[in-house]
């Protein structure tokens, strides 16, 4: 047939203004972190100054890291963001790597555990079915991951399975009507934490001398502090995690190369001042070794313990508890929400390259989106929903994406070397300090992380090492790389 003949393929649109643009940079950030971590991370370090500081540092990283990207960003405003980048920057094998992490676990796994949160929180007013317990005890042995329990809480399962497919569908019909939603929920959920922060300074019944109130054991040497600084800011990345997902939607942003570097420098900025805020209302209200204390009595029942709610219930008396419930799943849901739109578009970029699945390239005639990147996404989340592994996958692969983030840092130094009379709308403020900066940084952490995860197997604490299992999964990605590039070759010499 010939090419007159042909339909042109129909491809994304800048449909997605500034406003949205932030609310999507936000809304991936602000979800279950600042609920689930402050109790588990007052445990680990025990000193509100010290705590404070945790999240300042990451904080001030985080920031340094999307000023760094966001100079990139500018040149490149394509769909596919971070994959586009470390095309540019190193070659299409690294790429690749980054591609396949995201699309195994990095985002579809964090799909999977925040929506898993907001169905979690959902189970506060309803009772979930479950199966008999010779069901439940069904399981299947995966190497190196250990076993799977696909039939356990099947319920409370199948309703977070729902809501993954629920927002895949959205998603699915517009971008437009994806970035409402986004937009919608991330402006209650800084309104219901705003709340939770000026009640408890205005009504709560707190102390100043809470911050300064410490449980850090005399004999605690610096090495042993800092190794506890390290594993605490664990949880504060993990918070802040979701900050590059922003630039994923590049492609579809009006004026990209303007308003994708604000948007993140300027959804930094909101979420940053939020995650302080709120952990200075959690210190004005509970003692830090209150929380500890609290935490590890949960954590020994196999329980989970919310700060927010001790806090909520200090002036909300009795309905605070449903209050933090709803608050966490309106979190949640937008923070789903913008997760599936986001990391659907790496692998359309992708594909789009000859890198990933033919079909996955196909923007819907319609509806002007990723419709098959989509669907596969939220299949294969749904998957690791079923399975009850993506936590562990997640661990292994927080390492892994701090490699990637020191990595994309480190790619602003060789484009301006490799290009330097390209245009770029934006450049990084205080070049090179602040990328270099972000870099020793990310590596500090990347280093002790996996010295940290080596200690804990030694000492039995931990069935493997995660960070190694991370960089093992990345391993198992290679062949697909293999196959995809020696098909484009040949396709290119039958030209």
């Amino acid at each position: 047939m010939s090419s007159i003949d042909e339909k042109k393929p129909a491809d994304l649109m800048r449909q997605i203004g500034l406003i949205t643009a932030i609310a999507c940079g936000v809304g991936s950030v602000i979800g279950s972190g600042i609920f689930k971590k402050p109790g588990v991370m007052a445990s680990q370090l025990g000193s509100p100054e010290l705590l404070l500081l945790v999240w300042v540092v990451a904080g001030i990283m985080t920031l340094f890291g999307s000023l760094s990207i966001a100079e990139i960003s500018g040149m490149f405003p394509e769909a596919g963001g971070q994959y586009i980048y470390f095309n540019k920057s190193y070659n299409r094998f690294v790429g690749y790597l980054y591609g396949w992490a995201v699309f195994i676990v990095i985002q579809t796994g964090s799909i999977a555990s925040i929506a898993y949160v907001f169905s979690d929180s959902l189970g506060y007013f309803f009772t979930f079915p479950r199966m008999n317990a010779a069901w439940e005890a069904f399981s299947l042995h995966i190497p190196f991951l250990g076993d799977i329990t696909p039939f356990k809480f099947i319920g409370l399962k199948l309703t977070t399975i729902a809501l993954v497919l629920f927002l895949t569908f959205v998603n699915y019909l517009g971008v437009k009507l994806g970035g409402v939603v986004q937009v919608v929920f991330t402006a209650l959920k800084v309104f219901v934490i705003a709340a939770i922060i000026v009640f408890a300074f205005a009504v709560g019944h707190g102390s100043l001398s809470n911050f300064t109130q410490s449980t850090i054991p005399q004999t605690m040497n610096s090495s042993a502090m800092f190794i506890a600084f390290i594993v605490a800011m664990s949880g504060a990345f993990w918070a802040y995690d979701g900050w590059i997902n922003v630039t994923y939607l590049a492609g579809e942003i009006k004026d990209a190369g303007k308003n994708l570097p604000k948007a993140l420098f300027i959804s930094a900025i909101i979420f940053i001042a939020v995650y302080l805020l709120i952990n200075l209302a959690y210190f004005y209200i509970i003692p830090v070794g209150e929380m500890a204390a609290k935490y590890q009595q949960a954590d020994a029942t196999g329980q989970s313990y919310l700060v927010a709610t001790d806090v909520a219930s200090s002036f909300w008396g009795g309905i605070g508890g449903s209050i933090i419930a709803a608050a966490i799943m309106i979190s949640t849901f937008g923070t789903v929400n913008g997760t599936i739109m986001m990391s659907a578009r790496v692998y359309y970029a992708m594909s789009k390259e000859g890198l990933f699945f033919k079909r996955l390239k196909n923007v819907h005639p319609r509806y002007k989106t990723p419709g098959s990147s989509l669907v596969v996404q939220g299949l294969w989340a749904s998957i690791l929903v079923l399975s009850g592994t993506f936590d562990q996958l997640t661990d292994m692969l927080i390492f892994v994406s701090w490699i990637f983030y020191a990595s994309a840092a480190y790619g602003v130094i060789i484009l301006r070397k490799r290009m330097p009379n390209e245009h770029r709308p934006y450049k990084v403020w205080g070049y090179p300090t602040v990328p270099i900066l972000f870099i020793v940084f990310a590596m500090i952490y990347v280093v002790f992380t996996l010295y940290s995860d080596i200690m804990n197997y030694i000492h039995g604490q931990a069935p493997l090492v995660n960070s190694a299992m991370g960089l093992f999964l990345i391993v198992i990605g290679i062949p697909g790389y293999i196959y995809w590039d020696r098909k484009n070759k040949r396709n290119a010499e039958n030209l």
